[in-house]
Formats: structure tokens, sequence, C-alpha cells
């Protein structure tokens, strides 16, 4: 185009957008160019639609608070929120209310819900259920805003709890109720809150030193020596604690000490856990201590504030929530400095109840001392148990492991407490295992009732199977012959005497013979006995012991079972391991006519906090798995182990006036001498007590357990009898055999 038409045509654009149209003139010629006019006015722009799902945020925002989610909740803040409160003070604020109101779930029921606009609003009716004050429920209305493309929940304290509108505090008062007692079966105390008075001296003060040094040596049983001993390097205005007494024992000498009070003689008092002085019944009652580490999370969610003492072992720990009571509190709104605003919610604690136990304290003491006395002058042993059942419900009557302990070491403000729980907590003998319950052994021949069970259930024997005992045993071969305990054998007995003179090669031979005939079929025998499992005690601790069988041997040892393996456990050696207490229950089962109860050292649960007082069932858990003929030729040959001549253990029962029946063990060990058995019951015939009335009915399973210290019959025997002599009175007592 010539530039001179462009030109023209510049123009007429230019004079268009100023509403004039020129026509053009003859001299020229172009095209004919058609233009759309401009607007003469700007329009309104068009709106962006906001989106729905306010609602959809909103929930969620309730259920990441109910899932503990707090940063997923922060998440979901609206951007001028999230300006004023940074994620990490968002999360430990929530956290920090949580755990002050115990909160233990948080429920949220959505109600309604509106938008309009850019704006919504979403109302709830939110729970939480707490620990220490119940189920506390507000109705919560949370705003929304849409901005930056999203919806956002506006956040301030009211979220969490109306009451916090405005930066208020929450704050909680525990309400505790005082830790129950536990009593033996007649409510003498083994265990209660007390107070612990510690006598102090201050040198400087003490107007009358020996008077006052005499005085405490006196209510203290310290000499003179040890106490000055504890002053000699203090200055004279030193306060120096000297020992700690009960009150009882403080009120019983007061009269002595008064003179010395303000004269050189302090006392300071405070609330803690007693137990017996001598720490009677100690594995039983067990002892308490801070909540562990592993088990805070557990315990807060029960309501506690995390730093109580609570029972750790026994029936301080199985009786806990009894002991404890449940917990109460105020929740209460406080202001910046401190003041009270208002009560969010409070609940009253409820009393604890007290557990009485199925012992009689001063039987239990006397045991103890039985134990203590048996193994402390015999020249080798060192350790053992012994439990007393009653065969007709399972109750414990008595339950002594020695060596013991005193549960007050674990009172870590004592002035002994230190020194006395180190030198407990380094001693070989480790006096915190209750061998009643937790010490697990070979039990030797008392294991051969199991397989004389084994034996005449797999159809092979009867009571009356014949078998020659020469003294020695070989179907193993000749690089394994095995001997009996008694040189030259038995002779030939049934099967029934071979409990009642504890002949090993019949046993072995019954053991190889079910070997051939299934290996688990004595396992399984020793299982439908109860052994290796628990027995199910209520209120103490207890371990498994073992019994092994082929799975077991190549799972754990990574070897193939062995007839051999068979015929050591047919007289309770090899793998096998039980504890006392299972022992127990066997022989409290053959003493009540076979059937098996769940052992119990509870008796009754006090009323308290609105309970009435609860008395503990017995419970039944089965029967000896033999007929009731074979089951009566167990208790004849165990009635034979004791009366008659040819029994193991006869010789200890001479002209004993209660008839017992039992069955003596001695199981080897891999290093010492073997342990000692002898698991019995008594009476084992109507019995006239002194008092004329007549027992007839066994009231007594004893199973008595002595460490490395030689035959069960001259060991343990002896104690078992020394049991009896205590629960009958009978005397004079006879003293042990190696006194």
């Amino acid at each position: 185009m010539h530039w001179k038409h462009t030109f023209i045509l510049i123009g007429v654009l230019l004079l268009t957008s100023c509403g004039e149209v020129l026509p053009p003139g003859p001299e020229d010629s172009y095209e004919e160019v058609t233009l759309t006019p401009l607007p003469t006015a700007t329009p309104e722009a068009t709106a962006t639609p906001i989106p729905a799902g306010a609602e959809g945020i909103g929930l969620a925002f309730f259920r990441a608070w109910e899932g503990g989610d707090y940063l997923g909740m922060y998440s979901l803040l609206a951007p001028q929120s999230q300006a004023l409160v940074d994620s990490r003070t968002f999360v430990d604020y929530y956290e920090e209310v949580m755990t002050t109101a115990t909160v233990l779930d948080v429920h949220a029921q959505p109600v309604s819900s509106r938008q309009e606009g850019a704006t919504a609003e979403l109302s709830a009716t939110v729970t939480w259920e707490t620990a220490a004050v119940g189920p506390i429920t507000r109705d919560h209305r949370i705003d929304l805003v849409y901005d930056d493309s999203r919806w956002g929940v506006l956040w301030d304290e009211s979220l969490v709890l109306p009451e916090l509108s405005g930066g208020e505090q929450l704050t909680m008062e525990h309400r505790v109720p005082a830790r129950a007692n536990i009593y033996d079966i007649d409510g003498d105390a083994l265990a209660f809150q007390g107070a612990l008075v510690t006598l102090g001296l201050i040198p400087g003060q003490m107007e009358d030193e020996p008077g006052l040094l005499a005085a405490l040596s006196e209510v203290l049983g310290m000499e003179v020596e040890e106490i000055q001993a504890l002053y000699a390097s203090a200055l004279p205005d030193w306060y120096v604690p000297i020992g700690d007494v009960t009150g009882e024992v403080m009120e019983a000498n007061f009269s002595l000490l008064q003179p010395y009070f303000g004269a050189g003689l302090t006392t300071q008092d405070r609330l803690t856990r007693l137990y017996t002085p001598d720490g009677a019944a100690a594995h039983l009652v067990g002892y308490t201590g801070f909540i562990p580490a592993e088990q805070l999370e557990s315990y807060v969610a029960d309501g506690y504030r995390g730093d109580e003492q609570v029972g750790l072992t026994g029936v301080e720990a199985w009786g806990e929530p009894y002991l404890s009571g449940t917990r109460g509190g105020v929740l209460s709104i406080i202001g910046p400095n401190g003041e009270f605003i208002d009560t969010v919610q409070q609940r009253e604690p409820r009393q604890a109840r007290s557990i009485f136990t199925t012992i009689d304290l001063a039987f239990q003491r006397e045991v103890e001392a039985a134990l203590a006395q048996a193994i402390n002058t015999h020249p080798l042993a060192q350790a053992g148990s012994i439990i007393v059942l009653d065969p007709r419900d399972g109750s414990v009557r008595a339950m002594a492991s020695y060596p013991t302990y005193n549960p007050t070491i674990f009172d870590a403000k004592r002035l002994d407490a230190d020194i006395a729980l180190s030198r407990v907590l380094n001693d070989p003998l480790r006096p915190l295992v209750n061998r009643a319950t937790q010490g697990e052994y070979p039990p030797g021949s008392t294991f051969k009732v199991v397989t004389f069970s084994a034996a005449v259930n797999s159809d092979q024997y009867t009571p009356a199977t014949r078998y020659t005992s020469t003294g020695t045993w070989d179907r193993l071969g000749e690089s394994f012959i095995k001997y009996d305990w008694l040189e030259g054998g038995h002779g030939t007995i049934s099967l029934r005497q071979a409990i009642t003179v504890s002949c090993n090669s019949c046993f072995y031979d019954a053991g190889y013979n079910l070997d051939s005939q299934d290996p688990f079929f004595l396992p399984n025998t020793a299982r439908q006995y109860g052994l290796g499992q628990e027995t199910g005690i209520v209120g103490v601790l207890e371990n498994d012991g073992l019994i092994p069988d082929p799975d077991w041997k190549l799972a754990e040892l990574g070897e193939g079972w062995v007839p051999g393996d068979s015929v050591n456990m047919a007289i309770g050696q090899g793998f096998v391991q039980v504890t006392p207490l299972q022992m127990a229950r066997i022989i409290a089962a053959y003493a009540n006519g076979g059937t098996f109860y769940r052992p119990t050292v509870i008796d009754r649960i006090g009323a308290g906090g609105g309970a009435p007082e609860e008395e503990w069932p017995a419970e039944a858990q089965g029967r000896v798995p033999v007929s009731d003929e074979d089951l009566e030729a167990i208790r004849q040959a165990l009635w034979d182990v004791t009366n008659s001549a040819a029994g193991t253990a006869a010789y200890q029962f001479d002209r004993f006036p209660v008839r017992v029946a039992g069955k003596t063990g001695t199981a080897e060990t891999v290093i010492g001498e073997p342990h000692a058995w002898f698991m019995g019951y008594a009476p084992a015939a109507p019995y006239e007590q002194a008092d004329g009335s007549v027992v007839e009915e066994p009231e007594l399973a004893i199973v008595v357990m002595i460490e490395n210290s030689g035959e069960g019959s001259e060991v343990a025997a002896p104690v078992f009898r020394r049991v009896v002599e205590l629960y009958y009175a009978i005397t004079p007592l006879r003293p042990y055999p190696w006194e």
C-alpha cells in the first residue's frame, strides 16, 4: 500500500475513535473497512464463585481433635489465625489442656452448619472423657472463612473450652483417697498407712547426753556408740536424723523420751506405707514404689497424677484398683495472676477398699521361722520355700520364701533405705524372688504321680502292672545304663508300689514305653496337670515352668527328641521345670479327691466406696486326668510313703499323731547337691484334736522345697512335719535331724 494511503487510514481510525467518519475523496480509492465500535462504559467483573466445603473442613477439625492430631487441626486454621499462633504453640496448648484436665477421649457430635458466601459456621457438642472429674460436655461453634482459595477455621482459646475465652487457664486439684490396708484373714494388718516418726538430734542443744543416748538406744535398738558416730562430725546447730519408729512405738515410749524434747531431741512425722516390723509375708504382700516409666501412661489414664507410689509386686500390685480407690478432682479456671474464676467440674473420690488375705499371720510367721531355722541350721541349704494350701478351695494358708526381705526397704525416705535396698539387690541368693511361685526346678520323684497317670491312661499299664527292679536299667544301651537309688533294686513290685518306694527303674521303663507309643503322650499328660503353665493364682506373680516335648526341643535347641528325653522326664529330670506352687496344686487335688482349684491369697474385699464386702469365690479348674479307681490307687501309694515300712519317708513320721500322706523327691541339679522335695497332705485320716474335735478330711496340702540340700526324705520331710506340728499345735516340736 502507498504511504499516502496508509496515512489516510490511520487518520480515519483516529477520527473514528472520536466518533466522526469522513467520506472518501474522489481521487482516493481503497478497500472499505467495517469497524466495531468500542464500548462506551466498562462492564462489571463477573464474581468468582465460592466453592462449598466449609462444613467438611469443620468436621475434619473435630475429627482431628478426636484423634489427638493437633498438628492436623492447625493445618485447618485460616491464614489469619495461623498468623496469630504458630503450630508449636498451638500443639503445646492443646496438649497442656488435655493433660491438665486428664482427658482420655474426645467425642464431637455435629449439630448444624450454615454457609453464606465466604463465611460459614459449624456447631457441635463436644464431650471430654476425663479420668479425674468424669465427662465434660460443652457446645462449640466454629467460624470459618474462605481466604487464599481455601476454607479455614477462625480459632481462639474458646474453641478448646468456652470458659478459656480471654486467655484464662485450667488447673486440676487431684483428690486422692487414702490407700487401703492389707489384712490377714482375721483382720491383723499386713500393710497399712501410718505415721513414721524420725528421731533426730541437735548436738548443741543436748543437756543430758548420756540419758538421751540411753533412751534412744532402747527405743531404736541401736548401740550408744552407733548413735554417737552419726553426729560425731556434726556442727552444734545441725539436725542429725538418727532413726525411724512407727507412731505406735513412739506412743509407747513417749514418757521415756519426753524429758529430752527441746533438749537435743527433735521429731519429724510423715505418712507412709507401713508393714509388720518383721516383714512377715513379704513375698505375698509385696511392696509399693513409684510408677514405672513404661506404665505411666496407663496409670495416668486411670486418674493418677503420675508421681504417686503404687503397688509393684504381690497383693499390693494385684489389688491396686481396690487399695487405691477411685480418684476425684476439681477442675477450675484461673486468671493470669492465678486467681480463681470458676469451677468447670468436680468429682469426689471414692473410698478405697481393704483386702483380706487367706493367711493367718501367726501361722505365717511360724512357717517362715520353721523354714529359716531349717535352712540356717542345715550344713548345705541356703534357700527354699514352703507353700500351704487348703485343698478344699485352693486358698493359701501360708507361703514362705527364704531368704526374704522387709518391704520397708523400698521406702526411699527411710534413713537406712539405700543401704538396706542395696544389700538386698546385690545378694546373690536373690531375696526378692518368691521361690514358692517364681522358682523353677526339676521336680524329681514328685513327678512320678504324673508319669503314673500317663502310664495307666496309655492302656499299657494298670496300677497292678508288675515290674522287676534289679537296681540297673539298660534299655537305652550299654552306654546309657541307669541305676536305682536302692542298690540291688526293689524286686518285683507293682506300678502303685513303685510310687511308694520311689523306684526309678520302673518309671524309666514306663517313660521308654510311653515314648515308643507317642513321644507327646507324657508331656501332654503333664500339661493336663497344669504343669508348664501358670496356675492362675490370684494375688501373686508366678512363672510357667517348662514341660518339653519334641516340638520344643527342635525349636529351642535344634535337636530331635530321643527316647532318653522321655526316660528322664518320667522321673522329673531332664528339661522339666516346675514351681513349688504347681506341685502344691497337684497334691491338693489328690487330697480333696481329684479337683484342681485355682490357688488364691485373697479371702475377701472389704466394703467401701458404696460397695459391700465381697467374698472371693473358690474356682474349680477341672479334675485330675485319671479314673476314680486310679486316683484311689495313687492316694493309697501316697499313704504308704509315710505309713508303710517300705515308704521312703515313713521313718520321719514314726509315732506322729497326725497321719499324713505324701511323696518325696530328690532332684538332681547341674551344680551342687540335689534339691530336696516333699509334697503331702494332712490329715490323711481322721484326727482328734486337743479340744476333742475331729478333723475328718485333709485341711492342709503342703509342699516343701529346699534348694541344693540333699535327699527329700532327709531334709524336706522333717520340715513338712514341722509345719503340721505348728498348725495343730503339737508339742514338743521334734528337732530337725541335722540340728
